[in-house]
């Protein structure tokens, strides 16, 4: 059998979009997404994530609130960051960096937008 032939006819009893979920994304039968697994996984992320932030405020003084909830928010996405670089197999030191600068600068944006607007508490 001709080299292209065995891929060939494979390729045709799949047909081709499945031919390319296999081989140039790595979806197969297996390994196939989870689209609810994901949902779940994720808002059960945020909601631990927001947990951080609900404890500092309630154990807080008021006159130290924006500080301390911003660097204990900071704090939890630099360890999230690194945890999530970790089990997917990236540098642990630029996810805890990437995560915590991209999570500041939106801090720090959505505060100047409150400031500019009039809406700072």
């Amino acid at each position: 059998m001709p080299v292209g032939t065995k891929e060939h006819h494979h390729t045709d009893r799949i047909g081709w979009l499945g031919a390319h979920a296999r081989d140039e994304l790595g979806i197969s039968k297996k390994l196939r997404p989870r689209p609810i697994q994901a949902a779940l996984s994720s808002a059960g992320s945020f909601a631990l994530g927001a947990l951080m932030p609900l404890l500092v405020t309630a154990i807080a003084p008021v006159q130290g609130l924006i500080p301390l909830v911003s660097v204990s928010s900071l704090a939890l996405l630099a360890l999230l960051g690194g945890l999530a670089a970790r089990v997917g197999g990236a540098g642990v030191m630029i996810g805890a960096i990437r995560v915590t600068f991209w999570g500041g600068l939106a801090m720090a944006m959505t505060a100047g937008i409150g400031w500019l607007f009039g809406a700072v508490v």
